[in-house]
C-alpha cells in the first residue's frame, strides 16, 4: 500500500526512535497484475552491481492506480522487486498523480540496460527501522564554513538526534529524514543568514544512505542581506568529502552537494518511459518520433564539466536572463531537458540535474523563517521587491511588507540578472523524474518569486495578477505557477497557495479576453506591453505563441478555467496558416500591426492585419509563388523568420500551434497540414526545446 507525504515527528521534535520497514517480501513472489507502465536501469559501470538502492518520480495518469493499490517491479528475468511508493499528489478523482517510488535491485549486470514493469499487486514490503539503526553504522555528517576567521558550523547527526526532523520518504525500503539549523559557532551563536538543511535518504536493505546537504542564504526578512564569502567544508565519517575555499555565496541564493554514506554511490541511470510521461499530459506532447543526435548528447557532455558545474555557478543557463535572441533555454522545457525527455541519456540528465541544482545560485530565493518554506504571495500580499517601500503596507497587518534593504549598495552584487520574461523551466520535470524535495522546493521558490518581483498594486496585491508583465512574462510565469500548482504535494500548504493565484489569474484572462464581448476578435494578448511594436500598432506574435503554448500546457495539467482561454487563444495561430486574405509563407512574421494607429481600434479579422503589415508590391505576389520567395530571398515553401533553425520564428510558432491544432477540430488540423508542409524545417534532434506536436 502507498504511504502518504512530508510529515513532522511528534510535532516536529524528535522524541524516540523513528521506526518505519524493512522488505522481507520473497523477490521471487508471482505477480500478475497489470503493468502500468515501465523503467530501465542502467548499470553506467562496467562492473556488476548488487542491492543497488534507486529511487525516482513517476506521474501517473488519472486513473491508472489508486492509493490503496500494491505495486511491485517485474524484471525483465521474471525477478519481482518490492516497490515503496510515496504518494506526494493525486488527481481529483483520488487516483495517484505522482509518487516517489524506492527500491533496492537485486543485482545489474554491467554495462546493461535492465526493464522493471510496474505490476499492480503483490505484497507490499515490510518491517522495521530508525534512526538509530543508521546511526549504529558510525553515520556523521556535517558542514562547516570559516567566515572571517570564525568557524561555523552544523551536524546532521547530532540535529538527527536532537532537533526538529520530518519525513519526507516513510517506508520499508528508503526513510528520508530532514534537519535543518543555522550555522552556529563552537559557543552556539548563530549565523543570522547562513543556513544548513541536510536530508538524509536511508537504504536499510542496502545499507546505504545518500546525504543531500544544502547551505541557503535566504531568509526573506532578516536584516541586512548580502553575500558572504567563506571557505566551504563538508566532512562525512570524519573525512572531508567536499572544500571549496573564498565560496563567494550570494545573497537569497542557496548551494546543494550530494553524497553517499556506508558505501559508493550507485552507477545508474534511471530512464522512465518517455511516451508514459508524455501521455499522462503532465509534459507538453514532445514529438517522441525524433532520435537525439549524438552531436547534441556529446556536446551536452563536453559543456558539462569545470567551473561551471560548481557551486554559485548556474550550469548551461545564460548569465544575463534578458538577453534576446534564439536559446536553448527559453521554451516549455530547456534545449537539454527535452533532450533528456526524448532520449533519456545520461548525458542530458547530468545537464539538465545539474543545472536545476545550481538553479539555486540566482539571488531569486526568498524563505520564509516563520513557517521555514518559500515566501507566499498569500502570507504577505504586499512584499515586492520592485517598487517603494511605501507600496508595501499591509492595510490588515498595518505592516510595511518590503524586503530588508542590502547591508550596503554593492554588498548583493552578483554577476547574473534574472527576470521572468526568459526564465528557463529549471526545475519541474527534474522534481517529476526523481522526487528530490530540493527541485520541489526550486519549482516554488520560481513560482513565488515570480509574483513578487512586480509591484503589489500592478498586480492586484494577493491575486498575483501577471498582465503587467511582458507577454512572453505573463507566459513563463504562468507555465512555472500552473506547474507548481499541479506537482506540488497535497499536505504541502503552498499548494492551495499556487492553485488560489491561477485560479485568480485565469479569471482575469477570462474576464478580460474569453468571456469578453468586447475583446479584439483575433485572439491575440494585448495587455502589458504588447502593442511595443510599429508606433504602438504592431503585436509580436512569436511572444503571443508563447503564451498561447504555456496556456495549452494550463490546460492539459487540468485546470479547467484554461480550456475555454486556450480555445480563444487558438484562433490566432490557426488564422495566420489559413485565414483568407493571409499568406501562411508569412505566418511567423516579426511584428504584425493589428490596428490602424496606436488609438484605433483592433482589426477584425487577421486579412486586414496582413494588410496593413506588408506593402503593396508584396501583397501583389502570390502566396508561396516563386516571385515571393524571391522577394523574400527564401526557397519555395520556406517560412520568414529563420525557418532552418530550433529557436526560429516558425519554431516558436510550433507548440502553439500544436495545442491549438487539438482544439480546433477540422480547422486546427488543417492548419497543422499546411505547417508541416512547409519546405524548410529545422533539425530537432541538435536543440527539440520547440519540438511539440498535435496530441
Amino acid at each position: 500500500m502507498v504511504s502518504s507525504s512530508l510529515k513532522s515527528i511528534a510535532p516536529g521534535v524528535l522524541t524516540g526512535p523513528v521506526t518505519t520497514t524493512v522488505p522481507v517480501t520473497s523477490p521471487n513472489t508471482v505477480v500478475n497484475g497489470s503493468a502500468v507502465t515501465d523503467v530501465r536501469f542502467e548499470n553506467t559501470s562496467a562492473t556488476a552491481q548488487t542491492k543497488v538502492p534507486v529511487t525516482f518520480g513517476q506521474v501517473f495518469a488519472v486513473g491508472h492506480l489508486q492509493p490503496t493499490d500494491v505495486l511491485s517491479g517485474r524484471m525483465d528475468d521474471g525477478t519481482i522487486v518490492p516497490l515503496q511508493i510515496d504518494v506526494k499528489a493525486k488527481h481529483a478523482d483520488g487516483s495517484v498523480r505522482h509518487a516517489i517510488i524506492s527500491a533496492v535491485l537485486p543485482s545489474l549486470a554491467g554495462n546493461t540496460v535492465h526493464t522493471m514493469s510496474l505490476i499492480k499487486g503483490g505484497t507490499a514490503p515490510t518491517g522495521s527501522t530508525s534512526i538509530d539503526a543508521l546511526m549504529r553504522t558510525g553515520f556523521s555528517f556535517s558542514v562547516n564554513a570559516k567566515l572571517n576567521g570564525v568557524d561555523y558550523t552544523a551536524s546532521a547527526d547530532a540535529l538527527l538526534k536532537s532537533g526538529a526532523v520530518t519525513t519526507w520518504l516513510n517506508g520499508p525500503v528508503a526513510t528520508e529524514w530532514q534537519v535543518s539549523a543555522p550555522l552556529r559557532t563552537a559557543s552556539g551563536a548563530a549565523h543570522p543568514h547562513l543556513q544548513a538543511r541536510f536530508a538524509i535518504r536511508w537504504f536499510p536493505g542496502a545499507n546505504e544512505a545518500r546525504v543531500d546537504v544544502t547551505v541557503e542564504n535566504d531568509w526573506a526578512y532578516e536584516p541586512a542581506p548580502q553575500n558572504f564569502t567563506y571557505d566551504a567544508n563538508v566532512v562525512m565519517g570524519g573525512k572531508s568529502v567536499y572544500s571549496k575555499a573564498g565560496l563567494t555565496h550570494y545573497n537569497h541564493a542557496r548551494w546543494r552537494k550530494m553524497f553517499w554514506f556506508n558505501g559508493a554511490e550507485p552507477q545508474v541511470n534511471v530512464k522512465l518511459n518517455t511516451a508514459y510521461l508524455l501521455d499522462s499530459k503532465a509534459l507538453p506532447n514532445y514529438d517522441r518520433s525524433l532520435t537525439m543526435a549524438e552531436s547534441n548528447l556529446s556536446a551536452l557532455q563536453t559543456k558539462w564539466t569545470g567551473a561551471i558545474t560548481e557551486p554559485m555557478n548556474i550550469g548551461l543557463a545564460v548569465p544575463y536572463m534578458p538577453q534576446t535572441g534564439g536559446r536553448e533555454d527559453i521554451g516549455m522545457l530547456p534545449a537539454w531537458a527535452a533532450t533528456w525527455l526524448l532520449s533519456m541519456d545520461k548525458r542530458a540528465a547530468q545537464a539538465t540535474l545539474g543545472t536545476a541544482t545550481l538553479a539555486g545560485s540566482w539571488s531569486a530565493h526568498y524563505r520564509d523563517k516563520n513557517t521555514g518554506r518559500p515566501i507566499s504571495l498569500i502570507d504577505y500580499p504586499y512584499m515586492t521587491i520592485n517598487g517603494h517601500a511605501s507600496d508595501t503596507m499591509n492595510p490588515a497587518t498595518k505592516k510595511y511588507e518590503a524586503f530588508p534593504v542590502c547591508a550596503t549598495t554593492t554588498a548583493c552584487t552578483t554577476p547574473y540578472t534574472h527576470d521572468a520574461s526568459h526564465q528557463a523551466a529549471f526545475a519541474y520535470m527534474p522534481y517529476l523524474v526523481t522526487g528530490d524535495y530540493y527541485y520541489l522546493e526550486e519549482l516554488q521558490f520560481w513560482a513565488m518569486w515570480n509574483q513578487f518581483e512586480t509591484n503589489p498594486g500592478y498586480r492586484q496585491n494577493i491575486k498575483g495578477i501577471l498582465s503587467s508583465e511582458q507577454v512572453r512574462g505573463q507566459a513563463w510565469s504562468l507555465r512555472t505557477l500552473a506547474e507548481a500548482a499541479y506537482i506540488t504535494p497535497d499536505d504541502d500548504r503552498l499548494k492551495s497557495h499556487f492553485t488560489q493565484i491561477l485560479d485568480s489569474n485565469l479569471d482575469w484572462y477570462n474576464s478580460t479576453y474569453t468571456d469578453n464581448p468586447s475583446a479584439n476578435k483575433l485572439g491575440v494578448i494585448v495587455n502589458g506591453y504588447a502593442m511595443g511594436y510599429n508606433d504602438g500598432k504592431g503585436m509580436a506574435p512569436w511572444m503571443d505563441d508563447f503564451f498561447t503554448s504555456a496556456i495549452g500546457h494550463v490546460s492539459e495539467l487540468g485546470f479547467s478555467k484554461a480550456d475555454s482561454l486556450l480555445k480563444w487563444k487558438a484562433k490566432f495561430p490557426v488564422d495566420r496558416m489559413t485565414a483568407p486574405g493571409v499568406c501562411w509563407i508569412s505566418g511567423s512574421i516579426y511584428a504584425l500591426n493589428i490596428r490602424d494607429s496606436a488609438t484605433s481600434p483592433f482589426f477584425t479579422n487577421l486579412g486586414d492585419a496582413y494588410k496593413a503589415t506588408q506593402d503593396a508590391s508584396f501583397l501583389a505576389l502570390g502566396c508561396n509563388s516563386p516571385e515571393m520567395a524571391a522577394s523574400l530571398k527564401l526557397k519555395v515553401g520556406e517560412m520568414t523568420g529563420y525557418s532552418a533553425t530550433t529557436a526560429g520564428y516558425p519554431s516558436n510558432m510550433q507548440p502553439a500551434l500544436a495545442v491549438a491544432a487539438d482544439v480546433m477540430g477540422s480547422a486546427g488540423k488543417a492548419a497543422w497540414t499546411v505547417f508541416m508542409n512547409r519546405s524548410v524545417k529545422p533539425d530537432y534532434r541538435t536543440a527539440p526545446q520547440f519540438a511539440i506536436v498535435p496530441r
